[in-house]
């Protein structure tokens, strides 16, 4: 917790002591702190970066791979192999990463009506892209259109769990 705080940006750094010495760079990995049953970040950490990652990741189709405000943003995901590899991990949307996202905020707040809404705004992409299903990744930039395969068994799981879980009466 001490070590990975970064203070002046309000959440955690994205690595420590690298080559280049610590990245800022916001990206969602940092929501995983929060969301798994034995949360590692310090509670008085947890509300700061959860609206951090709201500001600047959470798309209604998931999280974003890095904040647009960094100069690695990729808006777009396509372009041939090599423009596609640069932007996967540069800003590209993730839909599974709602999963860590909203049980964390569940966490935090306890608030299911809130998980159905956001649900209910991502369950419009169904008749989208591959009919029912939820596509690997999206753009970061709005609209935030489908890319990758159009069915992605992880983020179609992420998602079924989190329905389950407040449609279902069951615990996150």
């Amino acid at each position: 917790n001490r070590r990975f705080w970064h203070a002046d940006g309000g959440y955690l750094f994205d690595v420590v002591d690298g080559d280049d010495g610590d990245d800022s760079s916001l990206r969602p990995n940092q929501i995983f702190s929060m969301s798994l049953p034995f949360p590692v970040l310090a509670a008085e950490h947890r509300l700061a970066v959860l609206r951090a990652v709201e500001r600047e990741l959470l798309t209604p189709v998931g999280l974003r791979t890095l904040s647009p405000h960094s100069a690695a943003y990729r808006g777009t995901y396509g372009g041939d192999a090599t423009l596609r590899d640069g932007a996967y991990h540069q800003g590209t949307v993730w839909p599974w990463l709602l999963g860590p996202y909203l049980t964390a905020h569940l966490k935090l707040h306890a608030n299911r009506a809130y998980v159905k809404e956001i649900l209910d705004t991502f369950f419009a992409h169904l008749p989208e892209a591959g009919v029912g299903s939820i596509s690997e990744i999206f753009d970061g930039d709005a609209p935030h259109a489908a890319r990758g395969c159009y069915a992605q068994a992880w983020s179609v799981g992420e998602l079924l769990r989190l329905h389950r879980s407040v449609d279902g009466g069951r615990g996150v």
